[in-house]
C-alpha cells in the first residue's frame, strides 16, 4: 500500500493593500500608511502584489515589503500588463528581462507564484501561448540570467542577486472561454502553469481545472464585480473546494496541492473581511 501523501498548504490573502476604504475599518484608525503591509502580515500569510501589473516597481520597494512581514509570509506578484496587454505575449524577452531585474528576485524565499492576467480579447492561440510559456524562466537562476539582459532604463535600478536557485511558479488568468479547450489545458500542464480559478460575477468564464502542482484562486466578487461581499454560503462552497484541492480529494489525479487564494472585491472594503472569514471556515474543516 502506498503512503498517503501529505496535504498541501492553503494561503489566503488579498490583492493589494493600499486602499483608502480600508482605513479606519480593516486598518485601525490612525494607522500610518507605511504600516499597512505590516498590519496585513499580522492577519494573513500572503498578499498579491498588484502594483507590478501597472508599472515596474523598484528593488527598494520589494526589500521594504519583505522587511515588513514575517519570514514565512509569501508574496504573489502580478506580471506586467506591458507584457500581457500591450505586447500581447509576443516578443517579450526584453520586457521579461526588465520585469525580473526590477526587484522581484529581492523577495528571495518569500517569492510566491507570478500571475499573468490576460485581457478578454486574448484568445487561446497555441503558437503565441506556447512561445510565451516557453520563454518564462523556470528557476530563480534562469530569471537572474534573463535579468542581466535588462535594458538601459534599469541600468542603475536593477536587482541582480538571488539567495538560491529554486523553481518558480506561474499562474495564468485568461478571460476568454477559448482557454477551456483541451489543447490549452494540455499546454498548461506541459509547462507546469496553473490555470486560475477566477470568480468574476459571471463577467468572464470560470476555470476549475487543475493543471499543475498548485492551485490559484482569485475572488473578484460573486454578484457584483469588485464590489459585492461574499455570503457565508458562498464562502463555505469555496472552503470545501479549496480543502478538496489541498488534500487531493477534489483533484482528478488525487494529488494534494498548495492553494493560493486572493480576494479582489476591494471597491467597498470587503476583501480583507471576506479573506478572514474564508480562512476561518477552512480552519474549521481542517
Amino acid at each position: 500500500m502506498s503512503a498517503r501523501r501529505a496535504p498541501g498548504r492553503i494561503r489566503i490573502g488579498v490583492s493589494g493593500w493600499r486602499y483608502a476604504r480600508w482605513r479606519g475599518d480593516f486598518y485601525p484608525k490612525g494607522l500610518p500608511q507605511r504600516k499597512e503591509l505590516e498590519h496585513i502580515g499580522t492577519r494573513f500569510d500572503t498578499v498579491e502584489v498588484n502594483g507590478s501589473f501597472y508599472s515596474l516597481q523598484r528593488p527598494e520597494s520589494y526589500r521594504t515589503w519583505r522587511a515588513s512581514v514575517p519570514a514565512d509570509f509569501v508574496f504573489a506578484v502580478k506580471g506586467s500588463r506591458y507584457i500581457s496587454h500591450m505586447l500581447r505575449l509576443r516578443d517579450v524577452e526584453q520586457a521579461l528581462a526588465n520585469f525580473f531585474a526590477s526587484g522581484v528576485l529581492a523577495l528571495g524565499s518569500q517569492l510566491g507564484p507570478i500571475l499573468w492576467q490576460l485581457p478578454e480579447r486574448q484568445r487561446f492561440d497555441p503558437e503565441v501561448i506556447d512561445a510565451f510559456l516557453a520563454t518564462l524562466p523556470r528557476t530563480t537562476g534562469e530569471a537572474l540570467a534573463l535579468a542581466t539582459r535588462r535594458d538601459e532604463r534599469l541600468s542603475d535600478r536593477a536587482w541582480l542577486e538571488i539567495e538560491e536557485d529554486v523553481p518558480l511558479r506561474y499562474a495564468l488568468e485568461p478571460r476568454s472561454a477559448t482557454f477551456a479547450a483541451e489543447d490549452s489545458l494540455r499546454m498548461l500542464r506541459d509547462h507546469g502553469v496553473a490555470l486560475v480559478a477566477a470568480d468574476t460575477a459571471g463577467r468572464w468564464p470560470r476555470f476549475d481545472c487543475l493543471t499543475t502542482d498548485f492551485a490559484y484562486v482569485r475572488l473578484h466578487g460573486a454578484k457584483m464585480l469588485y464590489h459585492s461581499a461574499y455570503t457565508p454560503e458562498e464562502l463555505r462552497e469555496w472552503a470545501e473546494l479549496i480543502r478538496s484541492w489541498r488534500d487531493g480529494t477534489g483533484a482528478a489525479d488525487g494529488r494534494p496541492r498548495d492553494v493560493y487564494v486572493y480576494f479582489d472585491n476591494d471597491a467597498r472594503g470587503h476583501a480583507p473581511h471576506d479573506a478572514r472569514a474564508l480562512a476561518a471556515l477552512v480552519d474549521e474543516g481542517a
